[in-house]
């Protein structure tokens, strides 16, 4: 048997030439990768030399110096989980579920978030894995793959739950989970920004989307089982007893109004419009008409945030280009019409400005979350949101950032849950009107699509170049659609 310092000599010598080669090559996804994140045979001198040789050997990749300090991670036990297809669900089944609330439901919604939560979480560790090696090893990306590691590691660990104190504990769980994740959007924004010339944007972009729609995918099963824990335990409610067809259930508002959301987020936007603008800056009047009486079934918080952020672009848009116009004093900008549409399946909500459009150098990356202009720019701003709700966007005019506004994330029980006009269910309005203007993420677009499609919905935009621009949101009126989430086999043909 060879010497001790011979045979780690020889390690690190086989270390050190597997993974020169593939820095040499890092846009090839590393499927068997067994280093680092993944080491399942790695020593702790191993890791220190691989920390010591990737500064070495990526600093001549556009100067990339990433430290990264590996952990020794049981591999079986993840590919046991990722071997689990996730079970996907649907508005309307959260909603027959939830109407007749009792104890033996309540802990099946708790058993089916127990092993629901880690086998979607080791499909996202599983994603992180395949990138790169310098991607995966960008401090920001690091961190959101240990954050769900940790997620991973503590639910897998729960038992079942069988019993309400059992579920009060789980419920704490979950509750600290939400809080420690809402760093994940911003780091995942700014992992893919530094990295956006390491591997190509298609495949950059395609990360991001299945990431945060499983990330959203999580937070709503995650927070539904929390609202009817808290329905459960108020004073008010008696198990088995059918909930109102005009409340709450958990977090589905069973008859949103689009009309009601629109002119609600309307309001938001032309608040946040004259503190960016000037109080004394013309404001184009935001106009709805078509089936105004047009309700279905959804989560409240997503459709607000869609609707926030198409609005807000097209006010500010208007209002830039009115004041580069030829426009005569005191003349007012041009209306923001907004159609409501109800057909037999769905619902489309038409957002029409005309803003002039949208401008040809930004038009190929309206979709993207790591290509475009003002990079630069948007790492700044994006380090000054160290927390985000997956539901909203967290961005304080009082310059607190680092506290969540949605006093959900606080402790998982909330109050009035079942009111439609209940404080947590205004937590993406409130953060909308006090975001600084300022404070551009360049996430936006994009982020709005995921929250359209994770409900088999679109959101599709038609810019008319000089004129205006179009925004068409469709919505599943039946709430009869599963979430859109990646299959195994959909990743592996990846």
């Amino acid at each position: 048997m060879l010497p001790f310092a011979v045979h780690n000599a020889t390690r690190n010598f086989r270390l050190r030439a597997r993974f020169l080669a593939r820095a040499s090559n890092v846009v090839k996804p590393i499927a068997n990768a067994r280093l680092s994140l993944q080491g399942h045979h790695q020593s702790r001198h191993e890791s220190t030399d691989i920390r010591q040789w990737s500064g070495e050997s990526l600093g001549g990749y556009n100067g990339r110096r990433w430290a990264h300090t590996a952990k020794w991670r049981p591999m079986q036990v993840l590919d046991e989980w990722v071997a689990r297809e996730a079970r996907p669900i649907s508005l309307r089944q959260l909603m027959v579920f939830g109407r007749s609330l009792t104890e033996d439901r309540l802990i099946s919604s708790a058993n089916y978030v127990r092993t629901e939560l880690p086998t979607r979480i080791a499909h996202r560790i599983r994603d992180m894995q395949r990138l790169p090696y310098v991607v995966v090893t960008n401090p920001h990306i690091s961190d959101v793959y240990e954050l769900y590691y940790t997620a991973f590691d503590t639910f897998r660990r729960v038992k079942e739950i069988k019993n309400l104190e059992d579920n009060e504990r789980f419920c704490s769980i979950i509750a600290k989970m939400l809080r420690a994740h809402l760093t994940v959007i911003p780091k995942l924004a700014m992992g893919i920004l530094e990295c956006n010339d390491l591997m190509p944007g298609a495949e950059l972009d395609r990360f991001m989307n299945t990431i945060l729609r499983s990330r959203i995918s999580r937070r709503v099963i995650a927070e539904q089982h929390l609202a009817l824990t808290e329905t459960f335990n108020s004073d008010w409610f008696s198990p088995g007893a059918m909930l109102s067809e005009s409340e709450f259930i958990g977090e589905v508002f069973l008859k949103c109004a689009a009309r009601d959301v629109v002119e609600r987020c309307g309001r938001a936007v032309t608040e946040l419009a004259r503190s960016a603008n000037g109080p004394d800056a013309p404001i184009p009047e935001i106009r709805v008409d078509g089936h105004l009486q047009a309700t279905f079934p959804y989560i409240l918080s997503h459709l607000e945030y869609i609707i926030g952020e198409l609005l807000r672009n097209s006010v500010q848009a208007v209002i830039d280009h009115h004041r580069s116009g030829p426009a005569k004093s005191g003349e007012k900008p041009p209306p923001i019409e907004v159609t409501l549409c109800e057909a037999a399946q769905h619902v489309i909500i038409r957002i029409s400005d005309r803003g002039g459009g949208i401008p040809r150098d930004v038009l190929p990356y309206l979709w993207s979350f790591g290509k475009g202009p003002s990079k630069n720019q948007r790492l700044q701003n994006l380090g000054q949101v160290p927390l985000m709700a997956a539901t909203l966007q967290e961005l304080r005019m009082d310059g607190n950032f680092s506290e969540p506004q949605n006093e959900f994330l606080q402790s998982y029980t909330h109050s009035n849950l079942l009111q439609p006009s209940a404080h947590h269910h205004d937590g993406s309005l409130k953060s909308l009107s006090t975001r600084p203007p300022d404070l551009r993420l360049g996430m936006g677009l994009p982020l709005s699509r995921v929250y359209a499609e994770y409900w088999a919905g679109s959101l599709e935009l038609h810019s008319l170049e000089g004129y205006g621009v179009d925004a068409f949101l469709q919505i599943s009126k039946l709430g009869n659609k599963n979430e859109q989430l990646a299959t195994r086999a959909a990743m592996d043909a990846v």
